[in-house]
């Protein structure tokens, strides 16, 4: 069940093509052995209402947050962490030279308890061909 959420600044609309980043994202973490393609889900939450740092209005700033199901390893988790923010960083690269932009990158594992969930996208997905 990894969840890719991709929250940014509106005033980064005009300066990168966010269906890139989503695309660029959801791409390595397909990639990443113990990232379940089935279950990964990649979205982008412009948003509207924000401050960065001074207030300056050229301040920018990117968070993604990857949501996991409870019981991988540290290492592992360490591990998706680090090649999912290097990802987004080169996408964002050419933005962070021009222009001021804070990139941050976290984990959180959901509770198996406090969850719930139903998806016949796996079906799917093997009908197509495709594996995990």
């Amino acid at each position: 069940m990894p969840h890719q959420i991709i929250e940014y600044s509106a005033n980064l609309q005009s300066r990168i093509d966010v269906q890139v980043l989503v695309d660029g994202l959801h791409k390595v973490a397909m990639a990443t052995d113990g990232l379940p393609t089935g279950g990964l889900r990649t979205r982008a939450a412009r948003r509207d209402n924000y401050q960065v740092a001074d207030c300056h209005p050229d301040n920018a700033f990117v968070h993604v947050i990857l949501k996991l199901a409870h019981g991988r390893s540290m290492e592992l988790k360490k591990s998706f962490g680090e090649k999912l923010f290097a990802a987004a960083c080169e996408i964002l690269a050419e933005v962070k030279e021009t222009s001021p932009l804070a990139i941050s990158f976290e984990i959180q594992e959901i509770d198996p308890v406090l969850t719930w969930k139903t998806s016949n996208l796996r079906e799917y997905m093997a009908a197509r061909g495709v594996q995990e």
